[in-house]
């Protein structure tokens, strides 16, 4: 099965970190970009379990997405 991998940052913790503060509830190292891989059938599927996980609604923002070949894995 397909292994996708997402950059993502939280742009609440972002903006928290610019004006000297933390987030209350995401620590600080949210406001740097994650990569996080995703087994999934497709992009479409990987991107609904992300979006599950760590939902634009809470800051998160999807910075890209690329699905890892055999090389990467």
């Amino acid at each position: 099965m397909p292994k996708f991998e997402f950059a993502i940052y939280n742009e609440k913790v972002r903006e928290a970190l610019k004006a000297g503060e933390s987030h209350p509830g995401y620590e600080d190292s949210w406001g740097d970009t994650h990569y996080i891989e995703v087994v999934a059938p497709g992009e479409g599927m990987a991107r609904s379990k992300i979006d599950g996980l760590y939902p634009t609604r809470h800051g998160f923002v999807v910075d890209g997405v690329r699905e890892l070949d055999d090389d990467d894995i």
